[in-house]
């Protein structure tokens, strides 16, 4: 690691943060990712030595605990890690409102996307029996295209095969659209009304939808004036 060559605190956390994909490890983690496997799916486009790499110099640092062993240790911020909670949600708010994606085919991952309202929608609104919820993305590319998130008993579960269930909701939209109303750049409710977002199934369930999918954690700290803190690993 490269160093500032300064004894300066801001200088010392900036080259220990600041390394690229760092931060948003630590975003993972204060998600709820615990395992090695989970924390990938956060990170899609970091190899799986890098992550390693990081994961071993936050461990080191005292930011991250560890636990378990080789092939299956958990990982968790330590009491350092999570004063970083208030860091990362001011970044994230500062994002929304300044560095804002275009959201272009670059910045579009229909896996990100899942993963991320997987671990953050609310299974409580719907019944506690099976609830499938499919979505369709038709421009995304092939093998990402369809996703089934399945709710029972108070859990969530993310399907990229078909889970074999009977589909109680269908939502079908450009992944740019489901994107836009994930980061709170568009209401679902308006994508509805416009027809870039088309939902079959049961009418009752479909009512729901605006609360179960609540929008992006960071994104929604950007839309407000007072930041504050957020249960990340909600449902």
């Amino acid at each position: 690691m490269k160093t500032y060559g300064q004894f300066c605190p801001l200088a010392q956390a900036t080259q220990l943060l600041c390394e690229r994909w760092t931060l948003i490890i630590v975003r993972e983690l204060l998600a709820g990712s615990t395992r090695f496997n989970e924390l990938q799916k956060g990170v899609p486009l970091m190899s799986p030595t890098l992550l390693s790499a990081r994961l071993k110099q936050l461990v080191e640092a005292g930011v991250i605990d560890r636990s378990g062993t080789k092939g299956a240790y958990a990982y968790c911020l330590a009491p350092a890690g999570q004063e970083l909670r208030p860091v990362v949600e001011l970044l994230g708010a500062w994002g929304h409102r300044w560095a804002r994606s275009d959201l272009n085919k670059g910045d579009l991952d229909a896996g990100l996307l899942m993963w991320d309202m997987r671990r953050t929608v609310d299974p409580a609104v719907f019944p506690r029996r099976r609830i499938v919820v499919k979505f369709a993305y038709p421009d995304a590319p092939k093998g990402a295209r369809d996703w089934w998130l399945v709710s029972a008993n108070g859990e969530m579960d993310l399907c990229l095969d078909d889970p074999g269930h009977d589909v109680d909701i269908m939502i079908t939209c450009p992944l740019k659209t489901m994107t836009e109303v994930w980061t709170c750049q568009r209401r679902f409710r308006d994508a509805v009304k416009s027809g870039d977002v088309n939902v079959m199934g049961d009418p009752k369930l479909a009512l729901k939808l605006q609360d179960w999918l609540r929008s992006s954690p960071l994104s929604k700290l950007g839309t407000r004036d007072e930041l504050p803190e957020l249960d990340w690993a909600s449902g």
